[in-house]
């Protein structure tokens, strides 16, 4: 099967060394399938991120950032295509859902080749492997009465503890006032190589320059779509930015495991560039091709060669944008 080779093989720029049992975990389809049948299955949508806005803008790489890595996006500025998007597959949730990450994918574009980013506003993924994941969207589905079994849910989060760490640092914190006023981490860890082939194992997150949240009483006066108007508002003053900021792996911090956290405060970190989003672009732009962050990262930047979870994302995006598109 397509997708199970290209799930064992990766690509040169990710490394991934996952043996054949991991790779047959779980079918990608079947993942694609759960996560539009927990959003009420409608149609021609993403199965993640389906309710979200096209951008435009630019990446400008820190001085230091060739210290780390020689992917060429971190030696010149260069243009970027991104979408902010609120997690799942159900296009019309509310902008004001709490216990739901907003997303963020880019595509850095150099003539070299693109490097692509998908993040989340959340340190930790839902999730520490495919079949768990697939396990996860099963007992969420909407039963009969269009609720999903709470007992059902109960039982999986009391077998697997590490998948309500994510919704539990959503929920202790507001929901944000913009797609542009939160930060987003890459929940992998990532291998940065230089040019004299010195690697860095790194998380990677981006620092919003404005950081803002709602209260409850700001929340309860919000429409269901507030984020497209005031992003809009917001690029009509000037860009959004954030920092790409790497945070350095000590000995010891799981690479293969991305409900669990690295200790921020106690790491050394390192600024590699400003991503300033500039404007809005017609969905179409983004729609044309699929953010896949496993097969578009340049010399420079690997992913984790341990984790299944980033590995599997591949062969999913591929059978979501066709399932989309067909």
């Amino acid at each position: 099967m397509t997708w199970l080779r290209t799930l064992l093989g990766c690509t040169a720029a990710t490394a991934c060394l996952l043996t054949a049992a991991s790779a047959e975990e779980v079918d990608p389809a079947s993942i694609v399938a759960a996560q539009l049948a927990a959003g009420g299955n409608q149609p021609g949508v993403r199965a993640s991120g389906a309710k979200g806005i096209c951008l435009t803008g630019t990446f400008s790489p820190a001085s230091g950032a060739t210290a780390l890595s020689k992917a060429p996006h971190f030696q010149k500025t260069v243009p970027v295509t991104a979408r902010f998007s609120m997690g799942g597959s159900n296009a019309k949730i509310s902008d004001k859902t709490k216990p739901v990450t907003r997303g963020f994918a880019m595509r850095m574009n150099d003539p070299s080749g693109d490097m692509v980013f998908v993040v989340i506003s959340a340190p930790v993924f839902g999730t520490r492997t495919p079949g768990q994941l697939l396990e996860a969207l099963r007992v969420r589905a909407p039963g009969p009465d269009g609720k999903p079994d709470a007992d059902k849910i109960k039982a999986f989060t009391t077998q697997y503890p590490e998948t309500t760490r994510q919704a539990a640092w959503l929920n202790a914190r507001p929901v944000p006032a913009s797609y542009a006023g939160v930060d987003y981490w890459a929940v992998h860890a990532y291998t940065l190589t230089n040019a004299k082939g010195e690697a860095t194992v790194a998380k990677l997150k981006f620092v919003s320059a404005e950081k803002a949240g709602l209260s409850d009483d700001e929340l309860k006066a919000k429409p269901d779509s507030f984020y497209a108007d005031e992003l809009k508002e917001r690029l009509a003053k000037g860009p959004a930015r954030f920092d790409l900021v790497a945070i350095l792996a000590e000995p010891g911090d799981p690479t293969a495991d991305p409900t669990a956290t690295w200790p921020e405060e106690s790491r050394k970190t390192e600024t590699l560039g400003t991503l300033a989003i500039t404007g809005i672009e017609p969905d179409a732009t983004c729609d044309a091709r699929t953010f896949d962050p496993v097969a578009e990262l340049p010399e420079g930047v690997a992913g984790p060669a341990d984790d299944p979870m980033f590995a599997i994302r591949s062969p999913a995006y591929a059978v979501s944008v066709s399932r989309r598109t067909n």
